[in-house]
């Protein structure tokens, strides 16, 4: 791939990925219950082989796969991402164990997976995790000698909570520590103690807490190493946030697109609405900030695949202006639309509906912002 296109095989496989989701996904969606996990949405994606992908792709592939998916069916996007998110640390840090018990299952679409990092009182502050794993037997919980521990607190904003297999879950085994005294574990949904409810949300796809309530992990469910679970946390958005901006650039092509088409064919004023000079600069800027988002979007994942210095610095760069930039161009599709775009079941009421949350979850915009701007004066002090 060059810096501003892709290989005519990149561009056919993401128009492939536009179709299957058109024809087969589109339909399973359809049938599905908002706020509820559509099994036979994600059952389907395993069968097509797309949540396999997920364990041999890149950042670049995961975000092709995100943004063409997002085009035509955002459930299915939201599904596929939603197991990458959950099952990557068991990809990434699990043991053999682990990865033979759950990822199989993960690739195939029967069991369901769940990212547990946020917190009633811990979203944007990732660090400051209340959920406490306390040691068994007398071990120390920060020494890494404990082998036991109880789960004890809450999660909140989880998605695909409460109904998933398997959680990632990020607790406080060494408390005052901040970012270094985290674990994560790898909590199957039938440990006992641990309970969960849906929530009402304004996306469709499903979101939930979760109570653990002296819910027993052992060292067999660590994820990587004691009190280096942030790492895993950390590791996993840097892979995902420059495929959240892909979801984010699927959702404002789709909205650009129906917005083309609408004001090249609709009659207003005594000619078409494209001809209104407001109205196409409109179009134009809309065009215009979507393929810059693209660009950006692309440039992250090429470097996270390149395995460049500068991967968080660029992943929150292109999350946060994809974000943004989608925001922009749906509720101006909205707009030149008028009020139909407004009635339940129009693409662009979906959207409108759906473009909101990527600009809190994995980061909301300010803690992008921060992390841009903390890499930039890290950067500076080393060159000095």
């Amino acid at each position: 791939m060059t810096a501003f296109s892709l290989e005519p095989a990149q561009l056919a496989w993401c128009a492939e990925l536009r179709a299957l989701a058109a024809e087969r996904l589109r339909p399973l969606a359809e049938k599905g219950e908002p706020g509820r996990v559509n099994r036979a949405l994600v059952a389907e994606l395993g069968g097509l082989g797309l949540l396999g992908r997920l364990f041999t792709s890149g950042a670049l592939d995961l975000c092709l796969m995100r943004e063409s998916l997002a085009y035509a069916c955002t459930e299915a996007e939201t599904a596929l991402a939603l197991q990458g998110l959950g099952a990557h640390p068991v990809h990434a840090h699990g043991t053999e164990p682990q990865r033979a018990r759950w990822l199989p299952r993960v690739a195939d679409g029967t069991a369901i997976a769940a990212f547990a990092l946020s917190e009633p009182g811990a979203g944007s502050d990732a660090a400051a995790l209340d959920l406490r794993a306390e040691a068994e037997g007398g071990g120390s919980s920060g020494s890494g000698h404990a082998t036991r521990w109880r789960l004890t607190g809450e999660k909140c904003w989880i998605s695909n909570a409460p109904e998933a297999d398997f959680y990632t879950v990020f607790a406080r085994t060494t408390p005052g520590a901040g970012a270094r005294g985290v674990t994560a574990f790898l909590v199957p949904a039938d440990r006992p103690g641990l309970t969960g409810a849906g929530l009402d949300m304004l996306s469709p796809h499903p979101v939930g807490a979760l109570g653990f309530d002296a819910v027993p992990v052992t060292a067999d469910d660590v994820l990587g190493e004691v009190d280096r679970g942030f790492r895993v946390a950390m590791g996993t958005l840097n892979l995902f946030r420059p495929s959240v901006g892909a979801f984010a650039v699927g959702m404002a092509r789709a909205a650009l697109d129906a917005t083309v088409a609408h004001t090249a064919g609709r009659d207003a004023f005594g000619g078409r609405l494209r001809d209104l000079q407001a109205v196409s600069h409109q179009v134009a800027e809309m065009a215009l900030r979507t393929e810059a988002a693209r660009l950006m979007v692309y440039a992250a994942a090429t470097a996270y695949d390149e395995d460049a210095p500068d991967v968080p610095r660029r992943a929150a760069m292109a999350k946060l202006l994809a974000t943004e930039t989608a925001q922009y161009v749906v509720d101006a599709a909205v707009q030149l639309h008028g009020a139909r775009a407004l009635q339940r079941g129009h693409l662009l009421e979906h959207l409108y509906r759906e473009v909101r949350a990527p600009r809190i979850y994995e980061g909301a915009s300010e803690v992008q912002r921060g992390i841009i701007a903390k890499e930039l004066y890290a950067a500076h002090q080393e060159a000095r």
